[in-house]
C-alpha cells in the first residue's frame, strides 16, 4: 500500500471547499478512509490546519474535522536526526524540510502537495493531488 504524506494546503483544500482543488482533495481523503493509500500527516501539519480552522470554524465543527483526520490518517514524528538533517538542508522553508526529512524517516512513498516548487531538494517523490491520483488511477 502507498504511504502518503499529505500537506496542508491539500487538507485545507478540502476544509474549505477551495475550488478547483477540493475535488482532488476529496477524493485523497476518500482513499484514505478507504484505507487504498496509508495517509500520514506530521505533528506540525496538524497544528497548522488547527490554526487555520479555528479561524474560520466554531469550536464544534473544529474538534470534528480534526477527530474525522486523525481516524483517516497516522502522524509520523520528527526525530533528532531528521531535524539536524533540516536544519543543514538547502530548503528554503524549515518547515517544509522538517515534513521531508520526517518522510524520508518513515519510508514515506510520495509526498502530495500543491507546493511541489518548495520541496525540489526532496528525494522523496512529490505530487500534486491530480497528478497522484492519475498515477494511483493506472496502477
Amino acid at each position: 500500500m502507498k504511504r502518503i504524506l499529505i500537506d496542508s494546503d491539500v487538507i485545507l483544500d478540502f476544509v474549505f471547499e477551495r475550488e478547483p482543488f477540493v475535488e482532488y482533495s476529496a477524493k485523497i481523503l476518500n482513499l484514505c478512509y478507504l484505507e487504498k493509500v496509508s495517509g500520514f500527516i506530521t505533528p506540525i501539519i496538524f497544528s497548522n490546519i488547527n490554526d487555520m480552522i479555528q479561524k474560520e470554524k466554531s469550536r464544534k465543527d473544529l474538534k470534528s474535522i480534526l477527530n474525522d483526520l486523525i481516524q483517516i490518517t497516522d502522524v509520523v514524528n520528527f526525530s533528532k536526526n531528521s531535524i539536524r538533517e533540516a536544519l543543514n538542508s538547502d530548503f528554503n522553508d524549515f518547515e517544509d524540510a522538517l515534513q521531508n526529512f520526517s518522510a524520508e524517516q518513515n519510508k514515506i512513498d510520495i509526498i502530495v502537495t500543491r507546493n511541489i516548487k518548495d520541496y525540489k531538494h526532496s528525494n522523496v517523490p512529490v505530487m500534486n493531488p491530480e497528478n497522484f491520483l492519475k498515477t494511483f488511477n493506472s496502477i
